[in-house]
């Protein structure tokens, strides 16, 4: 009897307790389970028509957790973190440059793959690629990291693909992710907002039930043009990215992208391509033909989003201008499209001319050159002293050789988290930023911090192409110096031999092409 009145007493209790919220049996029990997202990807921009090479070492790797660091829609308690279950493997990231060596790739290809074994399986994969890496021995490096992925990790997870504009897609990387976009400004000011795009997008696909897109159209467009000829501050490319979310904020889209492409490879994937995802095969079909009629459409309207001129010009026009600082973009060598970062050529003439000879002649930054000789020995002869030694040309001395600089060692930091060590030293009226690793040079606290004060001098010389945002609203008036390098802005001087053909402009009068829509295979066949 007593064991019958324990029961009837104990047994609705148990069942209370059970319905009481927050109780950890009933949440598993009941709470959708979160999808398993795995994180992974490298990015650079590669030139090919420079001699610079690309070790590991030359990439930022974020592993693990690390990389929640990178994306702030994703930060601890975001949203979006409590959206999936993560499983963050290696995320590489290099400043643009030179092909990398195959030993590089394969090591952190293999190590990214070790990761994402041991958390199978996954239900998506947010694959986060620049599209531009050019390495030794492969014509289409992205495409064959995603295959390598997909024998790892299977057919069934959804990838989703984050992009730069000026990467390249080729047919089988279109194939095997799932879901792919890419940024709509030049310079991107929305980078984040579009990988955070690409993440959502996945997840979406993912908490519906409704997967993989049913379409994926693909059209390669035979234009290739360096990012100074096509950014959306200007026209025609304002207009034309403008059109963009027309296509994918339809219902029946998921997401549209057009690709620039990356100009300074000689590889068969470098052109123009525009893609759409989405259900419905007419819109996502229709989306992609009229994008990619509308970019060969403007052609011909591209131009570059500033004034260019040969150097002496540029140096001529700055001297004669009372608005500073006047800037000129040394654009040949420009380490953030792929340039050694080391020619010697464009400082090299600057110190020629008579008007820098001078302390009390018009001021001149020049950002900057590595020079691992001189930055040592400025470090001995200490700020204030003079030194000598020599600057640039170690990777790329084939149009001036390493330059021999004199002068008064006005700064020296010794903790730049991108270049190591920096040092200032003034020669004249010029004041020329020496780096032990190279280093572009973006913001005005790249400056500040080394006691310059680029808003008050009369000439800075940046190696970059168009100005980044920090560095555009500083201008007070702006002309890109058309100078030699490995991201010459003069493609038909570059010697293209791989490319597809015809193409414009090299090829100004070819017929228009077919830009009908390529309906690519899902990636489970």
């Amino acid at each position: 009897m007593k064991n019958i009145l324990f029961s009837i007493i104990v047994l609705p209790l148990t069942l209370t307790l059970a319905c009481v919220p927050g109780n950890k049996k009933q949440n598993s029990a009941t709470s959708p389970k979160l999808p398993r997202v795995a994180i992974c990807g490298l990015a650079i921009e590669s030139s090919t028509f420079s001699p610079a090479v690309s070790h590991a070492d030359a990439f930022r790797t974020r592993r693990g957790h690390e990389i929640f660091s990178y994306y702030p829609f994703l930060a601890e308690g975001s949203a979006n973190r409590k959206r999936a279950e993560w499983f963050p493997t290696l995320r590489g990231h290099a400043i643009p440059g030179g092909i990398v060596t195959r030993e590089a790739y394969d090591s952190l290809v293999n190590e990214t793959l070790a990761l994402l074994k041991k958390s199978l399986p996954y239900d998506g994969i947010f694959f986060d690629i620049h599209g531009a890496m050019s390495v030794v021995g492969l014509d289409d490096p992205e495409g064959d990291f995603i295959i390598r992925i997909r024998e790892v990790v299977g057919k069934d997870p959804v990838i989703s693909t984050s992009m730069d504009l000026h990467g390249n897609v080729t047919e089988r990387l279109a194939q095997h992710t799932d879901l792919i976009t890419c940024y709509r400004m030049a310079p991107h000011e929305d980078a984040l907002e579009s990988k955070q795009r690409a993440l959502e997008n996945l997840l979406d696909r993912l908490e519906n039930g409704k997967g993989k897109p049913k379409y994926k159209a693909w059209i390669p467009v035979p234009v290739l043009l360096p990012g100074e000829k096509t950014s959306t501050r200007i026209e025609p490319g304002k207009s034309l990215y403008a059109r963009v979310p027309e296509v994918a904020d339809q219902e029946g889209i998921i997401d549209a992208a057009i690709w620039i492409g990356y100009a300074w490879a000689d590889e068969p994937r470098n052109r123009g391509v525009v893609m759409v995802t989405g259900d419905n095969r007419e819109k996502v079909t229709r989306g992609a033909e009229y994008l990619a009629q509308s970019f060969w459409d403007v052609r011909n309207e591209f131009e570059f989003v500033a004034p260019t001129a040969p150097l002496k010009e540029c140096l001529d026009k700055a001297v004669a201008s009372n608005n500073k600082p006047f800037i000129i973009s040394d654009m040949g060598d420009n380490p953030t499209a792929g340039g050694a970062g080391d020619v010697t050529w464009t400082l090299t003439e600057i110190l020629k001319r008579p008007e820098f000879k001078t302390g009390n002649g018009p001021s001149l930054i020049y950002a900057s050159l590595p020079g691992p000789d001189l930055v040592e020995k400025a470090m001995e002869a200490g700020v204030g002293n003079e030194v000598t030694g020599k600057a640039g040309a170690i990777v790329d001395n084939r149009y001036a050789p390493p330059i021999q600089l004199t002068g008064k060692v006005l700064a020296i930091d010794t903790d730049d988290p991108t270049a190591g060590t920096v040092v200032v030293v003034q020669t004249g009226s010029v004041k020329v930023i020496v780096t032990k690793k190279r280093k572009p040079y973006h913001r005005e606290k790249d400056f500040t911090r080394l006691g310059l004060n680029p808003r008050e001098t009369d000439v800075v010389v940046v190696k970059i192409g168009y100005l980044v945002p920090e560095l555009y609203e500083m201008r007070a008036d702006w002309i890109m110096a058309l100078t030699p390098g490995g991201v010459d802005q003069n493609l038909e001087r570059l010697g293209y031999q791989r490319i597809h053909r015809p193409m414009f402009p090299l090829d100004k009068d070819m017929p228009d092409p077919d830009l009908s829509a390529k309906l690519i295979p899902s990636s489970e066949i």
